[in-house]
């Protein structure tokens, strides 16, 4: 049960099968896969070259309908960063690793000709197949591709020309409950080492798999439900997710100063109504058609905080519309048009890059006077620039500190490399100190506090809140959840349990702890090892001096209050 480790090597084409180590016993998600970087891979290797390795991890619940149960990690160091990386999604590949009792894919090795592959995993094995005709097409393409060959009920996960040409911008998708391919672990490049590898796609295929069977059946039953009933009867995660989705935040983020706005440059959004949570769904529900409001993108949740959004004949631009797509797309570049947004956001997807970095390459843009800020019909004709790849659209594919140093902009949202998701730093401070304290570079998954009940615009207590928010997410991700459940738990006893059940392991809410917290320990470890120090924990100086007009305030937690960080 989740035993199997798969190792790829990608310069031999070779693949083996691996007994999970004792050691990764009890890690897996984000856990595992910086784990198994920090073990393997060069602090200072070359992230396009051949001693980066890629790794797919599912959490410890994987292959299970447990609600939140099944998101897929992606590691390996950044190309973006230059530091180690993991993101995470949704959709089903995790559920399928789980149903294979796969724990991790590693991905060794570089190819340097012309060929392509995909790997094939089903119940009797591995093997990589030739797949030079799936080159150069868009997302959907290379899925219906694979559909054609492989059934419509496989796993896959993709990467779209963007990883093909191994732009700083490209991320990694696999599919959702209706085959759409776009969960996008979309942060930090992981794309382009995928491209570097030519390795378009994976096919997970669990036909003849049972479901895993609980060590502890009556119990595993018992706390399921425990857990589910906590997410049925939690308004954040019974109501208001379902409803409006993550856009939700949106309403939050306007309110207190802190959706980004102009390229950063104020924390309120005249036209936020007009794109925030209630707008998405009021839309969505009058149009129809093929669209919902409310959707799965893996098997037994309960939150569906995913959505469809719909064209005015009801037929699906693109799934779902998130809030960082939302803020960066929009907002950020006073976008205050949906159907623009989503359209945008359908070009990313299908190209096969971060809608959070190209929402800040394009602001950026903006900036050095390219397009101007509010014009929609311009943006698209950047993005067909991107997808053509052109050179110009080469400098927005390469993410938004390259596009400002092409461009000659000054002011740049971003942290060790990487572009700021929807999360002002100077109105919600304490989102602002995880960006520049965790490991990742600025991403709010690492630890993000917006829903917290503070002043979140004055400086006092933000370390440390963001500090138990770091760790936090390192437990969930660690296990392969979704954060969008943490509203509901009281505490992490039940996730206890239920693994324990399952597995038939005595793990406490202690263990988890000291396992996010050396996970932590030792994303901090390899980038010390890859030339990063205290001087990169630090926002663009801009955001120090230049006040958020929405909050009347600058970004003043300093490096001695820093010092009080604890994790």
């Amino acid at each position: 049960m989740l035993d199997t480790l798969w190792r790829i090597n990608m310069n031999t084409l070779t693949v083996k099968r691996e007994t999970l180590p004792e050691a990764y016993r009890y890690l897996g998600g984000r856990a595992l896969s910086s784990r198994i970087v920090a073990d393997e891979v060069p602090a200072v290797a070359e992230p396009l070259g051949p001693n980066n390795k890629l790794v797919f991890t599912c959490g410890l619940l994987a292959g299970t309908t447990i609600s939140c149960a099944n998101r897929l990690s992606v590691g390996a160091k950044s190309p973006l960063t230059g530091g180690i990386k993991e993101s995470n999604a949704g959709g089903i590949a995790a559920y399928k690793l789980g149903r294979l009792g796969i724990r991790a894919i590693v991905a060794e090795g570089i190819r340097e000709d012309q060929d392509w592959f995909v790997l094939v995993i089903n119940k009797d094995g591995a093997s990589l197949k030739p797949a030079n005709e799936l080159c150069g097409l868009t997302m959907s393409e290379k899925a219906e591709a694979i559909y054609r060959q492989y059934g419509r009920s496989v796993g896959v996960i993709l990467i779209g020309p963007a990883g093909e040409r191994k732009q700083l911008t490209a991320g990694i998708a696999n599919n959702d409950t209706e085959g759409v391919p776009w969960r996008f672990s979309g942060r930090g490049a992981l794309g382009a080492v995928m491209g570097a590898k030519h390795l378009l796609g994976i096919v997970l295929d669990d036909t003849g798999c049972p479901q895993p069977a609980p060590v502890s059946k009556e119990e595993y039953l018992q706390k399921t439900k425990e857990f589910h009933q906590l997410l049925l009867k939690h308004p954040q995660t019974a109501e208001v997710f379902p409803k409006f989705g993550t856009a939700a935040m949106m309403e939050t983020t306007n309110t207190i100063g802190g959706l980004p706005t102009r390229n950063f440059r104020t924390g309120r959004f005249a036209g936020a109504e007009n794109i925030n949570g209630r707008a998405l769904h009021d839309t969505i529900v009058a149009r129809g058609g093929e669209g919902t409001p409310t959707h799965a993108c893996m098997p037994g949740c309960l939150v569906r905080c995913s959505n469809r959004y719909p064209d005015r004949d009801g037929k699906i631009i693109v799934s779902p519309l998130e809030y960082e797509t939302l803020g960066l797309l929009g907002a950020n570049l006073e976008i205050g048009d949906l159907d623009v947004i989503a359209k945008l956001n359908r070009m990313c997807n299908e190209y096969g890059v971060d809608t959070i970095e190209i929402g800040c390459a394009i602001g950026i843009a903006m900036e050095a006077g390219v397009l101007p800020f509010g014009d929609g019909p311009a943006a698209l004709s950047l993005m067909e620039e991107m997808m053509h790849d052109t050179y110009l659209g080469k400098i927005i594919a390469a993410g938004c500190v390259v596009a400002a140093k092409v461009l000659g902009v000054l002011r740049v949202p971003a942290v060790k490399g990487q572009g700021m998701p929807a999360y002002e730093p100077r109105g919600i401070k304490g989102t602002g100190v995880t960006y520049i304290t965790t490991p990742m570079g600025a991403d709010h998954t690492a630890g993000n506090v917006a829903r917290a009940q503070t002043i979140h615009h004055d400086k006092e207590g933000k370390v440390a809140l963001s500090a138990k928010s770091q760790l936090g997410m390192s437990i969930i991700d660690a296990l392969g959840l979704c954060m969008m459940i943490v509203p509901a738990l009281p505490n992490r006893a039940i996730l206890a349990e239920m693994i324990n059940a399952l597995h038939g392991w005595q793990l406490t809410e202690n263990d988890f702890a000291t396992i996010g917290r050396e996970n932590i320990r030792l994303e901090q470890e390899f980038n010390r090892g890859a030339g990063f120090t205290a001087a990169h924990d630090r926002l663009p100086e801009h955001f120090y001096e230049e006040v958020n007009p929405a909050v009347n305030a600058v970004f003043d937690i300093n490096d001695e209050d820093l010092k009080e960080m604890k994790l």
